[in-house]
């Protein structure tokens, strides 16, 4: 009795990010921008990308997935430090998986992909932003076991706040 032979498992693979992936990380970060309805419009340019990652002094680095041969999702993460604990930590800063691959383990491919290079790196800590909107995201960070922090607000200065105390840089307040 012949049996159907069965296919070949699709191949997945994780790798760092090489400059000829910048239009598809582009196309990832927008493709996430949108799905996670951002309050803010995605401003990056593919260049900005390039230069991010592969210029004279990078700030970021990216991991792109592939599943025979085509880009199915990517990370994008860049070191920190604690003065606390005197080490390197890892942000991550995009996870995004296309929605016809979310379900599969991918994006738990690529977090112990991150998790397993963090401890390599003799990192102390590895962490990431999420938008409380994105339920989906949040349950599935909880099922890794990740905590939400309570012990810290995140503040941010941008637009006229950030160019208004720029200007404001040499003037010191009364009694100095």
């Amino acid at each position: 009795m012949n049996r159907p032979e069965t296919p070949p498992a699709p191949e997945l693979i994780i790798r760092p990010a090489e400059p000829g992936d910048v239009d598809v990380l582009h196309r990832f970060i927008v493709e996430l921008a949108e799905v996670e309805e951002h309050p803010e419009p995605v401003t990056a340019r593919p260049r900005d990308v390039a230069e991010a990652l592969f210029g004279p002094h990078p700030l970021a680095e990216a991991l792109l997935a592939t599943i025979d041969g085509q880009p199915v999702a990517f990370a994008l993460f860049y070191s920190t430090y604690s003065t606390v604990r005197g080490r390197a930590g890892i942000h991550l800063e995009d996870l995004y998986v296309r929605p016809e691959h979310r379900g599969s383990g991918l994006g738990q491919a690529l977090l112990a992909h991150l998790a397993e290079l963090a401890v390599r790196r003799g990192c102390a800590r590895f962490e990431w932003w999420v938008l409380r909107t994105n339920e989906p995201a949040l349950r599935f960070y909880g099922r890794l076991h990740a905590r939400e922090l309570d012990e810290i607000a995140i503040l941010r200065l941008d637009g006229e706040a950030l160019h208004s105390l720029a200007a404001n840089r040499g003037h010191q307040p009364a009694g100095r």
